[in-house]
């Protein structure tokens, strides 16, 4: 009689990051205690390092991570009830000061994912998500282009106000808009109040970071220099670790690696893994050292 046992699938194993990377991350990222965020300036500092970081992503999903750097330790999880830890409190009451202050570009960006920016790539991350005006007939939402209306008009508004003006009254609508505006890099806030009631101010990108917004760079080469960025931080990346990060297509980072390797700013010791050629070689994630031969 035939066995209708089944065999359990077979799964690629997950390639581990070797130590010495680990440490080089510990530092870029701020997982050390010592290295912990705790002020505003610290938090704008850790953003110009870096050249981007999630706001309150946790040990969970890779790259660097305000909330991580201000735990400053390498297994930091965000708890259930943030409302009450403080560190998850500390990383909001940051995030609020540097919108306030603008010296830092933040929004949603791709698929809703809240993340700075350092002025400095922000006509690298334009290039490959931003909308231009002549597309935005195309590319937006007749909600979005509603919106974005009104705040060519008047600039500056609350989200109340906003909602009455461009007729975008329905609030899951009006949501949907903004994350739109935000993932197109045309709107981001420009202060979050408190009192009488919780708002947002939200305005044109464009009058925060003119410089940065208006620069025209083709796509090949922002890609090539957000993969560049990513790989100063984290040191190595092993398969599809720089797409989960930055939001590229696995088969775009791939290319923007491989560019990084011909021009010697990578090696490339194990297929679909690439390291920092500044830092000294190591057996590649998934190899065997000689000395376990």
């Amino acid at each position: 009689m035939a066995s209708t046992s089944k065999r359990a699938p077979r799964t690629r194993p997950t390639a581990q990051i070797p130590a010495d990377i680990e440490e080089h991350r510990d530092e870029h990222w701020h997982r050390q205690e010592t290295l912990a965020v705790g002020t505003v300036l610290d938090a704008e500092r850790f953003i110009e390092r870096n050249g981007f970081a999630a706001c309150l992503t946790d040990a969970r999903r890779p790259g660097p991570s305000l909330y991580v750097a201000v735990c400053g330790r390498r297994d930091a999880v965000m708890p259930r009830n943030v409302q009450k830890d403080p560190e998850a409190s500390l990383t909001w009451q940051l995030k609020d000061q540097m919108v306030r202050r603008g010296k830092s570009y933040y929004a949603k960006l791709w698929r809703g994912k809240a993340m700075f920016l350092a002025p400095r790539m922000i006509p690298y991350f334009r290039a490959v998500w931003g909308v231009r005006k002549a597309d935005e007939a195309q590319r937006l939402s007749r909600d979005a282009r509603r919106v974005l209306r009104v705040l060519g008009h008047e600039w500056e508004l609350g989200t109340a106000d906003l909602r009455t003006e461009s007729c975008v009254i329905d609030r899951r609508a009006f949501t949907q808009a903004m994350d739109e505006l935000q993932a197109a890099m045309l709107v981001l806030p420009s202060e979050v109040v408190y009192q009488p009631r919780f708002t947002y101010i939200w305005t044109l990108g464009i009058g925060r970071f003119p410089t940065e917004l208006t620069r025209r760079v083709r796509r090949e080469r922002a890609v090539l220099e957000i993969a560049r960025c990513f790989l100063a931080g984290a040191g190595l990346t092993i398969p599809g670790e720089m797409a989960r990060v930055t939001g590229l297509s696995r088969p775009e980072a791939g290319l923007a690696n491989r560019a990084l390797v011909a021009e010697g700013y990578a090696t490339t010791p194990a297929t679909g893994v690439y390291r920092l050629s500044a830092l000294a070689e190591a057996p590649a994630p998934g190899e065997r050292s000689a000395q376990e031969g």
